[in-house]
């Protein structure tokens, strides 16, 4: 690597809005925060819900049946 041309990484903590706070390392000087994170995010956490307003998924589901999850087979 080239001296002088990368920015350097400096100890940060990332505090989410859930109150977890990550220590790890960035180009950026300050603490900063953000909305959401791995610790609380439904994804990561297996809380998903699948927001169905319109009847989509059943319709879906009603006319593909388990076809759709197998491949088709």
């Amino acid at each position: 690597m080239k001296e002088g041309i990368h920015p350097e990484y400096k100890p940060v903590t990332v505090t989410c809005a859930c109150g977890a706070k990550i220590e790890t390392r960035s180009t950026r000087t300050q603490d900063f925060s953000v909305e959401i994170c791995s610790e609380c995010h439904p994804f990561y956490t297996g809380k998903q819900k699948l927001v169905d307003s319109a009847g989509r998924i059943e319709r879906f589901r009603k006319k593909y049946g388990d076809k759709a999850v197998r491949g088709g087979k």
